[in-house]
């Protein structure tokens, strides 16, 4: 059976769940306990700085899923593909939530750092657009009861927003803003090594959720989608599949 297909990805995903969520829970517990116990205060901002660790990983997991709900979009409107429809619509609320908590983080993080809570400068500016560009996906998959056209309709916002990203990214060369340049480039890091390593171990520690987190809602929307299927039914009623 072949993991392109609902029933076949149903299968694989399923075995892939716990794992990915154990990993990236202890991926999760070593990183907090790199950040809030191994690294050194800041010589500027002191404890302060310590929330980029759950802010930055939370940043660029919800603009890589944004780039790969575009993706996904795009193969499901050139190839009409069911499964990449589905995947694009999984990956909405988790991107999402990871968009609220960098915003929110963000917040935080700014207060002691520049006084206020929020600047409407570029990057925070875009950051929110992001936000915006995923409720709209998913009240646009909600508003339509069919799901065809839901997913053709929904895949417009995605591929069309897509172009907000690199926006994000190159922000702060572009503008003049508050928010701090990139510490970490193609030339390098300006971070010291142990906090580097933490943010890795915290990045890492957010795909393994957020993949583990769109694999599961992408069951539950195949189940929803292939409910008169006889092994959608079996699966639903507590099968092993």
């Amino acid at each position: 059976m072949s993991i392109t297909s609902p029933e076949g990805f149903y299968r694989a995903a399923g075995k892939c769940i716990t794992p990915l969520m154990v990993l990236g829970l202890l991926l999760f517990v070593v990183g907090f306990y790199m950040g809030f116990f191994e690294c050194p205060i800041d010589y500027k901002q002191g404890n302060s700085y310590r929330i980029i660790f759950i802010h930055v990983s939370a940043a660029w997991m919800s603009m890589l899923l944004y780039i790969l709900m575009a993706v996904c979009s795009a193969i499901g409107l050139l190839r009409n593909s069911r499964l990449s429809f589905i995947l694009s619509q999984a990956m909405a609320p988790t991107g999402a939530l990871l968009c609220f908590i960098a915003l929110f983080s963000g917040a935080f993080w700014g207060r002691p750092t520049w006084g206020t809570y929020w600047v409407w400068d570029a990057r925070l500016t875009s950051a929110l657009i992001l936000f915006f560009l995923y409720l709209g996906f998913m009240a646009l998959h909600t508003a339509i009861d069919d799901k065809r056209r839901a997913d053709r309709a929904a895949s417009v916002i995605s591929i069309v927003g897509v172009i907000n990203v690199p926006i994000i990214y190159f922000s702060v060369q572009w503008w003049n803003t508050l928010h701090q340049g990139a510490s970490i480039t193609t030339k390098g890091s300006s971070m010291a090594e142990i906090m580097l390593y933490t943010l890795l171990v915290m990045v890492a520690a957010g795909m393994c959720y957020g993949t583990a987190a769109v694999l599961s809602r992408a069951r539950t929307i195949i189940l929803e989608r292939e409910r008169r299927s006889d092994w959608a039914l079996e699966a639903a009623k507590g099968g092993k599949l």
